[in-house]
């Protein structure tokens, strides 16, 4: 069972993970609908951008952008999952961000979730 209206449980090692040296960047990460970012950002305290707005199936950010904020190094994490009607395979930008985040950049699993790391490609 999820967090706070279904979004995630955030565990300890995963928040660690997000809030270290989030400073250095506009949002510790990524997430696909505000649901599950929300969770990531009550749990640490830093920005978490909602890709997709509340479901994930809002063409926001567009692909191009995300891939401009990755390349001008403002977001660093990328949390996988999410599925939301916009994301996994279900078609749309969320799901083009998610396709593209897992073609470049490398998996690692903490507490369970899937994490890339935004700052270094394969």
């Amino acid at each position: 069972m999820g967090g706070l209206l279904d979004g995630a449980d955030v565990g300890a090692e995963a928040e660690s993970l997000l809030e270290r040296d989030a400073d250095d960047y506009t949002w510790a990460a990524a997430a696909i609908g505000s649901q599950n970012a929300a969770s990531y950002q009550l749990a640490t305290g830093e920005p978490v951008m909602a890709i997709g707005g509340f479901n994930g199936s809002d063409p926001s950010p567009t692909l191009a952008r995300f891939k401009q904020y990755v390349a001008d190094g403002r977001i660093h994490w990328f949390i996988g999952g999410g599925d939301g009607p916009g994301g996994g395979a279900g078609g749309g930008t969320s799901s083009e961000i998610t396709a593209w985040v897992q073609d470049e950049f490398t998996p690692v699993t903490v507490d369970g979730v899937t994490f890339y790391d935004l700052t270094a490609e394969k």
